[in-house]
């Protein structure tokens, strides 16, 4: 499923930018490029953004526990960092959730490598399909948007594994406690300093919300009824989106993927456009109007609250300050590759989930590079 609607996404920039080969569920969903000519930078770059390979190798996929390079991945999406700087990685097409420590160590937290299920139980015992988005709370759980089962999971500390909500297999988009509530392809996912959880609904086009008792509602859009309107929860439209993140006054930050757009939604679920315009895909810096994107997929705020944003087709690493400017941190637009640099000297490949640690250092799933990468920030 989750390969179809990656071919559905990009289903308008196919031929001018990939050629794209999608094999079905479980195997692999490597692309050849037809890279255009990279597209100029409206601004420079803010600041230093210094990229560096944290673990993996580009181009050597697998399942392998280890040091830094040694270690192997296929196809990372989601990722995210507890307090004391641990990552953990959503590692999609094992079906493996991952730890590394801040030394770059590389272990299995859960699931099996190459064993798809809905399993709950012991870490080892635990399986998943397609896990894509995870987010971590304050105490160290850990909540996977468990994408190919339409659950969400909870992982605690001592490495249980639950089903938090939904039921694996069945799809919909029904609110309800626990097992009585449904989605359809949920991607993203984030949660705020009251442990309530938010999550992209992709496929329904919808932002949820889970209680931390696992109440589940429709916080913004409509199940199935795609578009962009602004307006107050049921009325707002959007677009297969992917990315969400939460700031510390609990705003939601949510990349529209599909209508490459950033929105916001307050608390109360008041939905507006901060950055991007719907139809108009590029990679131009500039105000929030004026700034353009092409498929973004993970986004993450820091603690000043700054914006990251993986613009996945363009394969750079977009910046949107409090301010609303927009600026390119890393990479350069429409040129794909994995280099380790500065700036626009950095190369990336469709890069999805993104994290701040309490540094301010950035890390993102290199999805398609099948590696994690470390952006030291200095500005």
């Amino acid at each position: 499923m989750k390969k179809r609607l990656w071919e559905m996404l990009s289903a308008v920039v196919v031929l001018s930018l990939l050629a794209v080969t999608v094999t079905a569920c479980g195997g692999s969903k490597k692309a050849t490029a037809v890279v255009n000519a990279p597209a100029s930078q409206a601004e420079s770059q803010a600041g230093t953004a210094v990229v560096t390979t944290l673990a993996g190798h580009a181009g050597s996929r697998g399942h392998t526990d280890g040091n830094g390079a040694a270690a192997r991945f296929d196809s990372p999406y989601g990722i995210a960092c507890d307090a004391a700087g641990n990552l953990y990685v959503a590692d999609s097409i094992n079906f493996t959730i991952r730890k590394i420590t801040p030394t770059g160590k590389v272990t299995t937290l859960a699931g099996k490598a190459g064993a798809q299920g809905s399993a709950d139980g012991s870490s080892a015992v635990a399986r998943f399909n397609d896990p894509d988005g995870i987010a971590c709370d304050a105490v160290g759980n850990l909540y996977i948007s468990d994408f190919g089962n339409n659950t969400v999971r909870k992982i605690t500390p001592a490495g249980k594994v639950t089903t938090l909500v939904g039921t694996a297999g069945p799809h919909g988009s029904a609110d309800g406690s626990g097992a009585a509530a449904r989605f359809k392809g949920p991607f993203g996912i984030a949660c705020d300093a009251a442990g309530n959880l938010y999550v992209a609904d992709t496929a329904n086009a919808t932002i949820r919300k889970i209680t931390p008792a696992g109440k589940v509602t429709t916080l913004a859009g409509k199940a199935r009824d795609r578009g962009s309107a602004d307006g107050s929860g049921a009325a707002a439209r959007f677009n297969y989106p992917i990315g969400i993140a939460c700031d510390a006054a609990g705003n939601l930050y949510v990349a529209d993927t599909y209508n490459d757009t950033i929105r916001k939604i307050k608390p109360a679920g008041e939905v507006t456009t901060i950055a991007g315009k719907v139809g108009s895909r590029g990679s131009t810096d500039g105000s929030a109007a004026a700034a353009r994107f092409n498929l973004p997929g993970g986004i993450a705020c820091d603690a000043a609250g700054n914006l990251y944003v993986t613009d996945s087709l363009n394969s750079t690493i977009r910046e949107i300050t409090p301010a609303g400017r927009v600026t390119t941190l890393a990479g350069m637009a429409g040129s794909k590759g994995s280099v380790d640099g500065s700036g626009a000297a950095a190369r990336f490949y469709l890069p999805y989930g993104i994290t701040c640690d309490a540094a301010g250092n950035l890390y993102l799933a290199d999805t398609w590079n099948d590696s994690i990468r470390k952006i030291t920030l200095s500005h």
